[in-house]
């Protein structure tokens, strides 16, 4: 049976992708989410790095090859993965995400001020939340997605949430796109400003056999942005590359 493993972003956790799971396990796949270490109970990784994170997930997938699904983070993790253990990577769906974060740049030390200052100023993660994900949502969501979005960072603990924003800073594939050679689905939201789709259409080109596809009035919660349609697109790329569904 082929396995959906569907990776998080830097905000979620595994209920972010309920509206996946439900939908993908009526076509007949078996579907895991997981909670990065550090997230949803599961325990810390020390030190939090690359290397780490990637192999939590190696050791989740047991030696069975998986279709990753990654959005944002989880788009990280998954070509991480790709690059370490690709024969663990049945296809590969990177969502609202990018190649690179490295730091030095002025869109990354802007992006890490945004999520951290609030912290050291004394906020709450879920008045983090409150403020941070309504802006993240594009002019088609789903309310009631973009209110799951927010319960779900509520609860991600402080440490947790600063140990994988840093995280961020130090991952750079740019030059392994090339090297890919699993399906693999782009998807990016026209609205979506923290992976804009003018990033995520140059990095489909240098994949080999990558399918880019935009989502109109999307925002970078991508999957609970507009889960039918986001399960739609997904559903078409497996039909067409990898299953009879």
């Amino acid at each position: 049976m082929n396995t959906l493993f569907f990776l998080h972003g830097l905000g979620g956790g595994h209920a972010a992708w309920d509206a996946q799971i439900a939908h993908f396990r009526t076509r007949g796949l078996r579907c895991v989410a997981w909670d990065q270490p550090g997230y949803g109970g599961t325990p810390l990784v020390e030190p939090y790095s690359l290397e780490n994170v990637a192999d939590a997930l190696r050791k989740q997938l047991g030696g069975t090859p998986a279709i990753l699904v990654g959005h944002s983070m989880g788009g990280l993790i998954a070509q991480e993965a790709y690059a370490r253990f690709p024969q663990l990577v049945q296809a590969m769906a990177l969502c609202f995400t990018s190649a690179a974060f490295v730091g030095g740049s002025d869109f990354t030390a802007q992006f890490v001020s945004e999520r951290i200052d609030p912290l050291e100023k004394g906020k709450t993660m879920a008045q983090i939340a409150a403020q941070l994900m309504p802006a993240m949502s594009g002019a088609k969501s789903d309310p009631a997605g973009q209110a799951r979005a927010v319960r779900i960072m509520s609860a991600l603990p402080p440490q947790t949430y600063r140990k994988a924003v840093q995280l961020l800073t130090t991952f750079d594939r740019r030059a392994d796109l090339l090297n890919i050679a699993v399906p693999t689905l782009l998807v990016a939201g026209s609205e979506d400003r923290t992976a804009p789709p003018s990033l995520m259409k140059k990095m489909s080109e240098k994949i080999p056999q990558a399918e880019y596809v935009l989502l109109e009035g999307c925002g970078h919660l991508g999957p609970m942005d507009q889960p039918a349609e986001f399960n739609a697109v997904l559903e078409a790329f497996l039909k067409k590359k990898l299953l009879d569904l």
